[in-house]
Formats: C-alpha cells, structure tokens, sequence
C-alpha cells in the first residue's frame, strides 16, 4: 500500500462523515454543532484509545509479556479445571489441606498492584483522557447554551465512532 493511499485511507472516513455533517446546516446551526461537538469527540476518543492499546500491545510484545489467550479463555470458562482432558488421580491428603492451597492459589491470582499497574497505562493515557474531556465539556456547553438536542447529538457519535474506527484502522494496522 503506497503512502498516498494509507494516507487517503486514513483521512477519507473524517472527511465523508464531516461533509455529510455539514448537511444539517439546513436544519439548524444548532443540530450541525451538536453532532459536530459529538463526531469530533469520538473521533479523538476512539483514536487514542486504539493508539494507547496498541503502544501497550508493543511494549508487552517488547517485554515478552503476553498473556496466551487460549490460557485466558480456559480460565474463563472452567475456573476450577473441571473439564480438561487429562485424568487427575485422586489425591489422598485431607480436605482441610487441599482447601487450603485452593484458597492460597486463589489468593496468589486476585488482582494484584502490579498487574493492575501494568493495564493502567493503557486506561489513564493522555490520548484518550483529554478526547473525553473534550466530550463532556463539549456536552456541557451545549447544555448550559440551551443547544444540546440529542436527536442530533447521538447520530453524531456514531458517525465518529464509525469514521475513528474505521481510519484507526488504517493507521494502526500493520501493513504487510
């Protein structure tokens, strides 16, 4: 993919939608600003969040961090390993002990600070809290203005949330 096609590939998705929004200044100049305020904020918001996983992602990949999504999947479904294939023999020690090291298991798997600190980064990054604040300053301006009107307020974050995935996609994804 050439320079000049990832770029229009990018661009093109904001472009389409923000014309079409353009349309509804035959309606109102107020229903063309609140789906503005709201396109252009989930826009950003769905950018950077796509941006901060995908930094995250590499550093993990860089760190060998990965977690295998099979092993993820598997606790999910079948906590208690209830259901694998291999044939466990019964074991003879006392109930008390075995709920024992169940529970210091359990225990060694919750939540911890340094797992938690290592998503965080992710959550609480500047590409995504400062679209937010954007979001919800724009709506609060509107209704403090007396202009918010959600019928129009609504399509305009879909709108956003099509064209930022859809040109997240294009930048974010690795070419081949």
């Amino acid at each position: 993919m050439t320079t000049m096609t990832k770029l229009r590939s990018i661009i093109s998705p904001f472009l389409i939608a923000h014309i079409a929004l353009y349309g509804l200044l035959a309606v109102s100049k107020a229903a063309m600003l609140n789906a503005q305020v709201a396109f252009v904020s989930a826009f950003l918001i769905l950018l950077g969040s796509m941006y901060s996983y995908r930094r995250l992602v590499m550093q993990n990949l860089q760190n060998d961090t990965v977690m295998h999504q099979d092993d993820l999947v598997d606790k999910i479904d079948d906590p208690y390993d209830l259901y694998s294939e291999t044939e466990e023999r019964e074991d003879d020690r006392p109930l008390k002990e075995v709920i024992k090291e169940e529970k210091a298991r359990l225990k060694a798997n919750k939540a911890t600070a340094k797992n938690v600190s290592k998503s965080t980064p992710a959550l609480l990054s500047v590409y995504r809290l400062v679209p937010y604040a954007v979001l919800v300053l724009g709506f609060i301006a509107l209704k403090n203005n007396g202009m918010l009107e959600l019928g129009y307020f609504l399509p305009g974050l879909a709108a956003g949330i099509a064209a930022g995935y859809f040109s997240g996609k294009a930048l974010f994804t690795p070419t081949r």
